[in-house]
């Protein structure tokens, strides 16, 4: 968290913040201050105050410049520095920070990437983020809220035109100075011009203020970053995660849905927010139309509905030719209060970088495909549901045959997406790296049997819904006149199984089966051809089947492999249908 100044102990959707820590505590022991710099308290040319904050990848402490000046820098983990891909994160994050020049950034002073001890010094930022603003005073009213809105708006632009895209802006990475917001902490932003380090996969960030195609790894752009924008004012307007709490996989399926929670979001502003937190960045407003929407809600008005896009994909341009896509908006931005600032930049003028002027995604960006399935794909809910009305029908022929069919695909579905997660989890805790493709397939048969034990788990409500539905449709059929008093006859067995699926499908534990389930039709079915050869033939299944039960309604159903249904396991539970009733 460099630029940022002590935080309290807290948690917010995960991400965990750490106590102030005086100079003369022990806590400066760490052993990322102890090596090359004795007693702990120094790093570099730098006196360390206090903690500010740690991750995965550091520490954050408040410090002293040799001009006597408050800095915040970061230092990597002694296990953390001998990794070359986290010192190029590093790096990223100085190259970053250095093409950077607004009083609504926290500014790069000094860094050292290639030291026995890599550090990174920012503006020392002397505010509460905004998660705690908003947690001790609660939400913001229509004035701050635009205020805010507009701060990050202008901050936004100025990183844009340096050509980076922030990619984790949310609430703990702005601090509040007054009413004004400072943004902190580049440690996974992009550059324009830099090729990609997270074509194999997830980046670290927050869960619920990552934008679909960073938890893809797919193509980001300034897009990415006021979905950034939106998720962070309807934090700050309701004082709740506009995606929820809970378990990763369950708010990244909200993300990938664009379900956001906006309840309690102040209704004029609304509109807009809904528009920009769009799954899909290219059915997302553009930098002009979200300033002049904020415009309109700062004067009192109500932002308007923002027209849908119907390209998915912005024509691209050659490299370093302008694109003839609309380029970020840029508006002179109001005088604002000057935040105190360290001067002392010596060290900075030899990070100075060329900016690069944002305009469409750069080409090498948009042919980066999709790495998680999961996110950001079509649902392929007809494809889904033609499948199980075919197995609905299969049911009426040969249920059992049907009934393990079922069985498996759950089973196969929560396995994948029992990979899935966890690779997610993975690579979300350390990045991308080498090892995880031998790490997978080393979890693989641990996944499995996981998965076999929750598959019977969570069968155990469908079975019992579906036998229950099979017994009162069974009374109903027989009630009518429709079949003589059996369990054993299509119509009976064919709702039984509907039920059965259903339940599966949106009860306990079925979050797994969806998700698994999208993964392995996209996977099998990924072209249109086959997926109308899947909906045809699952089409055609059921009519074959529906069509022979409704033929032979009283004739014995076929329960292979058994020979007879008192063969069939839990067969004698179920109690017969007294005959000669009512």
């Amino acid at each position: 968290m460099p630029g940022g100044r002590p935080r309290r102990p807290a948690q917010v959707d995960g991400d965990e913040t750490t106590e102030f820590t005086p100079a003369s505590d022990a806590g400066l022991r760490d052993p990322v201050v102890a090596e090359g710099a004795p007693g702990g308290r120094r790093i570099g040319p730098y006196r360390l105050l206090g903690r500010l904050g740690e991750g995965g990848m550091g520490v954050v402490f408040r410090a002293l410049a040799p001009n006597g000046d408050e800095v915040a820098i970061k230092v990597l983990r002694a296990h953390v520095a001998y990794d070359e891909k986290a010192r190029e994160r590093l790096r990223r994050e100085v190259s970053s920070l250095s093409r950077v020049r607004a009083p609504g950034v926290a500014g790069v002073i000094d860094a050292d990437a290639d030291g026995d001890q890599p550090y990174l010094v920012t503006q020392y930022v002397p505010g509460p983020p905004l998660d705690e603003v908003v947690d001790g005073r609660g939400p913001l009213g229509a004035e701050q809220l635009a205020r805010l809105g507009r701060g990050l708006a202008e901050a936004l632009d100025a990183i844009h035109s340096a050509g980076v895209v922030h990619r984790d802006l949310k609430p703990g990475n702005v601090l509040m100075v007054g009413d004004e917001p400072v943004l902190i902490d580049f440690g996974i932003a992009h550059i324009g011009d830099d090729s990609r380090l997270t074509q194999t996969g997830l980046v670290m960030g927050t869960p619920g203020y990552l934008s679909p195609e960073i938890i893809d790894g797919a193509a980001v752009g300034p897009a990415t970053d006021w979905w950034g924008w939106a998720a962070t004012l309807a934090y700050a307007a309701s004082g709740r995660a506009p995606f929820g709490k809970g378990p990763m996989p369950v708010i990244l399926d909200r993300v990938a849905r664009g379900q956001a929670d906006l309840t309690n979001v102040d209704p004029r502003i609304r509109p807009l927010l809904e528009a920009a937190l769009s799954p899909d960045p290219y059915q997302r407003p553009s930098a002009g139309e979200i300033l002049r929407e904020l415009d309109v809600f700062a004067r009192g008005g109500m932002t308007g509905e923002i027209v849908q896009r119907h390209s998915r994909r912005p024509a691209t341009s050659p490299r370093g030719q302008q694109s003839a896509a609309k380029p970020l908006h840029h508006k002179e931005a109001p005088v604002r209060t000057q935040h105190p600032r360290t001067e002392w930049i010596q060290p900075q003028q030899r990070l100075d970088a060329p900016p690069v002027a944002w305009g469409a995604v750069p080409t090498e960006q948009q042919s980066a495909p999709a790495r998680d399935p999961r996110i950001g794909q079509p649902a392929r809910t007809w494809t889904l549901l033609a499948l199980m009305l075919a197995t609905v029908g299969l049911s009426m022929v040969l249920p059992i045959v049907a009934w393990f069919a079922i069985l498996a695909w759950v089973f196969a579905a929560r396995w994948n997406d029992k990979s899935i997660t966890s690779m997610v989890l993975r690579r979300y805790a350390a990045g991308p790296r080498r090892s995880d493709t031998a790490v997978a397939m080393a979890l693989s048969p641990w996944h499995a049997l996981v998965s076999a034990f929750s598959t019977l788990l969570v069968a155990i409500i469908p079975v019992f819904l579906g036998a229950v539905t099979t017994v009162a449709v069974a009374f109903v059929s027989d009630l009518v006149g429709l079949t003589t008093s059996a369990y054993g006859r299509p119509p009976a067995i064919a709702a039984g199984t509907l039920v059965a699926i259903c339940s599966a499908w949106w009860g306990v534990g079925g979050t797994a089966t969806r998700r698994g389930s999208r993964s392995l039709v996209r996977t099998v079915a990924r072209t249109k051809e086959v997926t109308l050869a899947v909906v045809i033939a699952s089409v055609a299944l059921l009519m074959g089947c529906a069509l022979f039960a409704s033929a032979n309604l009283d004739v014995p159903m076929h329960w292979w492999p058994y020979n007879d249904v008192t063969q069939v396991p839990g067969s004698g539970i179920i109690p017969s249908i007294p005959p000669n009733w009512p």
